[in-house]
């Protein structure tokens, strides 16, 4: 029997989903998009005490990000097919070298600021990637749960039934999470109608935390500028930094609160004017919570019977894929 993830799905898990479209009606909305409880994760990220890693190749943290992450997005298939009726491939993978803005082969980028405080100019460094929020708008508005905000603190994409619709980063107030297309579930469904491959970004290392151990951007970082705790904590010595150096903390209040802060003896408001920003380079100006403008959208997306239907197929065939990566047989 030929394997479903080389041909597609097979009738009769074809079949599964549409009768569990049919029971469910609709998908409900992700469990897992809630705020962080206990136990959470908090991350801090010194800006005084970044330098960039100037003089290295590459930054520490990026490049123990990038060698963790290697492999993780598959290869493309060739062509990759069309969206239809409109839409715009993404493909990054004869770009996989990038490493100065957000791909979905580069999770964690530095950004330089270069500023005037007090007469004297200042270099600042910035390490950027997911901000892992509190309650994240892109866990709510997935319609195929792909996207979830787990008690880690991390907000996670499972890669084995992502569409790529892009959804979490339109509502992302930082446009994070960045496409690959011609990858992912949509191949063995409908390639050219439903999706556009998978969206991919930092999941603060998941895995790791797990089991018990940090984060490789914060154990390679050589100046200790990155920090993990109990969130709580993160946020007490957060504070306690920013008074001491009479700074700046952004994370706190942004889209709600994220499970990231920074601290800065630079106004944020100067390092925003001063970073180069566009697509893979997120600002670090104002971001007002989202949430509850994306509830009705969800709703409403999770109630066509269209999606339901794709949805239903995804969950059998990513439930599927996971099982045997190497192709189930009937």
């Amino acid at each position: 029997m030929k394997r479903d993830h080389e041909h597609g799905i097979s009738r009769r898990a074809f079949l599964s989903g549409v009768a569990t479209a049919a029971v469910s009606g609709a998908v409900g909305l992700p469990a897992k998009a809630r705020a962080a409880g206990e136990g959470a994760f908090g991350t801090l990220v010194d800006l005084s005490l970044c330098d960039g890693c100037e003089g290295r190749d590459m930054p520490a943290c990026v490049e123990a990000c990038r060698t963790k992450n290697a492999g993780v997005v598959p290869e493309p298939v060739d062509p990759i097919p069309k969206p239809f009726p409109r839409g715009k491939i993404e493909d990054w993978s004869k770009k996989q070298g990038v490493t100065d803005r957000l791909t979905p082969y580069n999770y964690l980028f530095i950004q330089k600021a270069e500023v005037e405080l007090g007469g004297a100019k200042k270099t600042v460094f910035i390490p950027r990637r997911c901000m892992h929020c509190d309650n994240p708008a892109c866990a709510t508005i997935c319609p195929f749960s792909a996207n979830h905000k787990y008690e880690s603190g991390a907000v996670v994409i499972d890669q084995d039934i992502c569409f790529g619709g892009a959804k979490c980063k339109e509502v992302c107030p930082w446009a994070i999470p960045e496409r690959q297309s011609g990858v992912g579930i949509y191949l063995h469904i409908l390639p050219t109608l439903a999706g556009n491959g998978v969206m991919f970004k930092c999941d603060l290392c998941q895995d790791l935390l797990l089991k018990g151990e940090d984060p490789v951007c914060i154990t390679a970082c050589p100046r200790k500028a990155m920090l993990i705790g109990p969130k709580e904590q993160i946020l007490a010595e957060a504070e306690r930094r920013a008074e001491a150096m009479n700074g700046y903390i952004y994370g706190k209040e942004e889209n709600g609160g994220t499970s990231t802060l920074y601290v800065s003896p630079v106004p944020f408001e100067l390092l925003d004017a001063a970073i180069e920003k566009g697509p893979g380079r997120p600002h670090l100006g104002k971001a007002p919570r989202k949430m509850a403008k994306t509830d009705p959208v969800a709703k409403a997306v999770m109630a066509s019977p269209v999606i339901g239907l794709v949805a239903g197929l995804a969950a059998v065939a990513g439930a599927r894929m996971k099982s045997g990566k190497e192709g189930d047989h009937e």
